[in-house]
């Protein structure tokens, strides 16, 4: 029997504002000493009464008009019950039968196909305080409650079932990041826990519209362990059901080291969390002029940017789809793209900065494992209008492109310009024949070999012997100039 994978994720997402939910509290609490942004309220307190952070409003309603949803006009705050030690009142202030948003939409494209996978609500709530686990000296485990997470704005965006594979899944997170990103509201950052995800996953019979018992797995705090935990979800779900196991519907973890979920709990039901009406919260009435003004402020989307880039700079599909997966890239690329004085028509070059920020700028990025926050971070690196020259110089022949690999590396390391290393290294393409006389000659006659393979009609030994030459020059001859005296010279001989 064929079967077929069925997942919906939840995602949420820390909101990008400077007070909590409920409170005037700091949400910038990531460096902050334990228990240090916080107040009677988020300390969840007798007697105290929540306000609501409206520019926490104001990102949610952002965010669902990005994803295509309808925007209730009434909307109203629930308490969500559950007694778990990290919720400081024994309830959340969550949404429950009124999101902010709901019925939208996000397409995703995996193998060259286009998919809109639904989006079945956008609403707003706080985060929990955050449990650290210690083992005390005599081996007794025990756990400190860190209040400072408790009470910051979390935006969740709940999927419909549409996914049908850990790449489909994958995607789809990657595209929903990049929007909270270009949209200013979120970091989108998995490692730190400012975007986290949960998914559903079953499993049903190809043609049939019956699932299995559907199983959430958590913990998973990348895209590579989302794509792993549902690679394997899915394939134990169906051995399970081949030898006839019983599945139950159940909230499993992603156990990273040991590359499995594992059992948890049992899973709650909407029923087991009591919502009720929040009575110290008034409700909301979304003026559409309000929502409108909004709209308008919404900044240039992922996929509009896409389209641009491959219009304005005639960049194929594959390279302006990943320069706009992360708008610092983007910002990056366009900076770089900047008409500089010495430069008519720098579209010409648009192809080849691409390929530098894709190629060597991510490279050393990665190798450095250097912390990029904002565009003025991926400056400091390297000036854009800097690779920019590094391009020109490059395509006008002043240096080969094996040059042009170890200028940038000192560039990213330095901050110096690309002319100033040129001049100190002394790596100038040579394009000269004179100059490449003796280089061309020696290779000859310390490759006899090679050379009697290309006299034998083997093309290949010719480029073998220009990779001499480009190696015998410390990568400064012109490649095309080498060939053609190495063809000359062998033809002679």
């Amino acid at each position: 029997m064929t079967f077929e994978t069925i997942i919906g994720l939840e995602v949420h997402a820390q909101l990008l504002t400077k007070s909590k939910m409920y409170c005037g509290c700091s949400a910038d609490y990531a460096a902050a000493p334990p228990n240090t942004h916080v107040c009677p309220v988020c300390l969840g307190m007798p007697g105290v009464l929540p306000v609501i952070n409206r520019q926490a409003v104001e990102y949610t309603i952002m965010t669902a008009l990005a994803l295509n949803c309808t925007i209730s006009e009434y909307t109203k705050f629930d308490r969500k019950n559950y007694p778990y030690p990290d919720l400081m009142k024994g309830y959340q202030i969550s949404q429950y039968d009124a999101p902010i948003g709901k019925g939208g939409w996000l397409g995703i494209e995996v193998d060259g196909q286009k998919k809109k996978i639904g989006i079945t609500r956008v609403h707003l709530e706080e985060d929990v305080a955050k449990l650290q686990h210690r083992t005390a000296p005599d081996g007794e485990v025990y756990s400190l409650v860190d209040v400072n997470r408790s009470g910051v704005p979390l935006m969740e965006i709940v999927g419909e079932p549409d996914l049908r594979s850990p790449e489909e899944a994958r995607q789809y997170l990657i595209k929903l990041r990049s929007i909270l990103q270009y949209l200013g509201v979120s970091t989108g950052n998995m490692e730190e826990g400012s975007f986290r995800c949960d998914a559903n996953i079953s499993i049903r019979p190809e043609g049939s519209s019956n699932s299995g018992p559907k199983v959430e797995v958590k913990n998973m705090n990348s895209f590579r362990a989302v794509y792993q935990a549902m690679d394997y979800e899915a394939k134990r779900q169906r051995k399970a059901f081949r030898e006839g196991k019983k599945l139950t519907q159940e909230t499993r973890g992603w156990a990273e080291e040991k590359g499995k979920t594992v059992a948890q709990r049992s899973k709650e039901y909407a029923h087991d969390y009591r919502y009720f009406p929040e009575p110290d919260l008034p409700p909301l009435m979304l003026r559409r002029e309000w929502v409108e003004e909004i709209k308008t402020r919404l900044p240039e989307l992922p996929e509009d940017r896409r389209e641009r880039f491959m219009k304005e700079y005639g960049l194929p599909l594959y390279d302006a789809s990943l320069l706009t997966s992360s708008k610092l890239t983007a910002e990056y690329f366009e900076a770089c793209m900047q008409r500089p004085p010495q430069s008519l028509e720098p579209e010409k070059h648009a192809k080849q900065v691409a390929n530098w920020i894709i190629g060597e700028f991510s490279h050393w990025l990665a190798v450095t494992n250097a912390k990029i926050e904002t565009i003025e971070d991926l400056e400091r690196k390297i000036k854009p209008v800097a690779l920019f020259d590094l391009v020109q110089l490059t395509s006008q022949g002043v240096i080969t492109g094996v040059s042009a690999k170890a200028v940038f590396e000192e560039m990213f390391r330095t901050g110096k310009n690309a002319t100033d290393i040129i001049q100190e290294r002394g790596l100038s393409q040579i394009s000269d024949a004179g100059e490449l006389e003796a280089a061309t000659t020696k290779v000859i006659n310390s490759n006899t070999q090679a050379v009697s393979d290309y006299r034998a009609g083997k093309e290949a030994a010719l480029k073998f012997l220009v990779g001499q030459v480009m190696r015998a020059t410390k990568g400064r001859a012109n490649p095309a100039l080498a060939g053609k005296l190495l063809q000359k010279k062998l033809k002679e001989s």
